[in-house]
């Protein structure tokens, strides 16, 4: 018998760091479904102008919250005020994140690690903590959580981002055994390059720098990561997917590329 997929209409998605990048190409993506949209970030301008995109996409509604996921108490009251009508989440896509800094661990900026690690690390488990539980009661939902190649391979002047990726592995599967049992779900979809904000947050708006990530080669887009995203929500019920590893053609690890050399300028070619 074929398997059913798992409709999105109406269905409430709480989707973190959602003012940009992989975060705003999955709202789109599950606006495009008609789901009602939970959109989380620190930026509230931003998040306000991809609330409009989605609703012209087809979100059935949207509810935005300014949220900096690296402070419990907030996330907590956040999640306890929702209105009754957004309280039943059924997706929920764990996406704030960032990189800060590409620094030899012994000159890094304790600063940067400690904005990684809160982010990265503190804040998947605070927005964990206070939406599963709902999700177990009422007997149905889907954690995704975004991971990265670096958490699948150390790369070099990158050991404490990689470190913050390496515990979301640990922690999407420790949670996918802790609700064994139930009807819950949990996904990590791990992305190598992606071209969105992530160089320049990581630079602290170097875009020149920034720019040189990507070149020789075609990245991945935020757009391909949500779509792996939605695909993974859209699963029928009994079908979980563990584990999403995808990454450019170009790209094998974290570690190595294949970058095409730049095309010759003519006239200063011998």
């Amino acid at each position: 018998m074929k398997s059913t997929s798992m409709k999105l209409q109406g269905k409430i998605v709480f989707i973190t760091g959602a003012s940009a990048g992989i975060g705003a190409a999955t709202a789109l993506a599950f606006a495009s479904e008609g789901a009602r949209l939970l959109l989380a970030a620190r930026r509230s301008s931003k998040l306000d102008t991809v609330a409009a995109e989605c609703l012209a996409a087809g979100a059935e509604a949207v509810h935005t919250l300014a949220l900096d996921v690296r402070h419990h108490a907030a996330v907590a009251a956040a999640i306890d005020a929702l209105p009754s009508e957004w309280a039943a989440i059924d997706v929920l896509v764990n996406n704030a994140g960032l990189s800060r800094g590409l620094d030899k661990l012994y000159t890094g900026s304790v600063q940067d690690w400690e904005e990684m690690i809160d982010t990265n690390v503190k804040g998947l488990l605070y927005v964990t903590r206070a939406v599963v539980p709902g999700m177990v009661e009422r007997g149905r939902g889907h954690i995704i959580n975004l991971g990265s190649t670096a958490g699948e391979l150390t790369y070099p002047n990158g050991a404490v981002y990689c470190a913050t990726k390496a515990a979301e592995k640990s922690i999407n599967d420790g949670l996918r055994q802790d609700l064994l049992g139930t009807p819950v779900r949990v996904t990590s979809v791990n992305p190598g390059m992606v071209e969105t904000e992530f160089s320049q947050v990581r630079f602290r708006g170097d875009h020149e720098r920034a720019a040189k990530v990507y070149q020789g080669l075609q990245p991945l887009t935020a757009a391909d990561v949500a779509d792996a995203i939605l695909w993974a929500a859209t699963r029928p019920g009994h079908v979980n997917i563990a584990h999403v590893l995808l990454t450019p053609v170009a790209q094998a690890n974290s570690l190595l590329f294949h970058r095409e050399p730049p095309a010759a300028t003519p006239g200063n070619t011998r």
